[in-house]
């Protein structure tokens, strides 16, 4: 049996450990990129351009009236009869020659339907010319025309060229608006105006250059006053010619 020394001696304490602190390893936070989509005005081309400057057009009004197929005339000298309605928007590009520059024009074609309104506006701003197009086969699409012009006053960019265009000239038999009613109303806003047929390749060329034209002039002109307002791109000077309305 133990002694009684040893039941009343003090037992040793237990060496203690050290132990590091270990702190736990921290979440690593990135921040994730979110695609966005791609806005009227950031619709850029790619940078090894092939072009002296890039303008964007706008083809606005009322559903069937012939936008689509007036694009696609000038882009790709072709022509659908049964041509699918817009929905929403879609653009095409083609590049042109203006007094010996490569002058690459970016066309948004737009939905005329009320219900797209709210999205089609949302592109006025980045374009610096817009067509404003009617049927001459449709009055409506053509009194029509003040409230579109009305829509660009609101939402495009100060000073953004426009041009009247009245569609399907070449259907005679069914006119209803005439040219001089046509020429009368691009008086009352201020805009030149043209009579056109995509179908036929009447005055679409025609349309598209000469807006292209007074944009380029309008560049000129505000390089002069300021030397930076045109992004470094040498527009070059402009030959004025003058335009014809005629559907011919």
């Amino acid at each position: 049996p133990p002694s009684p020394a040893a039941e009343t001696s003090n037992p040793q304490p237990a060496p203690r450990i050290k132990r590091r602190a270990v702190c736990p390893p921290q979440p690593q936070t990135t921040t994730p990129r979110i695609s966005q989509p791609v806005g009227p005005d950031q619709m850029t081309m790619p940078n090894n351009r092939n072009y002296d400057f890039l303008i964007k057009l706008l083809l606005i009004g009322d559903s069937g009236v012939g936008k689509s197929c007036c694009l696609l005339r000038f882009s790709e000298d072709s022509f659908t009869p049964s041509f699918i309605t817009t929905i929403g928007i879609d653009f095409k590009i083609r590049t042109i020659e203006l007094d010996g520059k490569r002058v690459k024009l970016q066309i948004w074609d737009t939905a005329g339907q009320e219900r797209f309104r709210t999205i089609t506006t949302a592109y006025y701003r980045g374009a610096m010319g817009i067509l404003l197009v009617y049927d001459v086969t449709d009055e409506r699409s053509f009194n029509n025309i003040r409230t579109w012009f009305q829509n660009v006053e609101q939402h495009a960019t100060e000073g953004v060229n426009k041009i009247l265009i009245g569609n399907k000239c070449d259907w005679e038999d069914k006119r209803v608006i005439s040219q001089e009613q046509g020429q009368a109303l691009a008086d009352e806003l201020g805009i030149p105006f043209l009579e056109v047929s995509a179908k036929s390749n009447i005055n679409i060329d025609k349309a598209f250059y000469s807006l292209a034209a007074d944009i380029k002039k309008r560049l000129i002109d505000n390089s002069k006053n300021d030397t930076g307002s045109s992004g470094g791109v040498n527009v070059g000077d402009k030959t004025e010619g003058g335009m014809g309305s005629k559907c011919c």
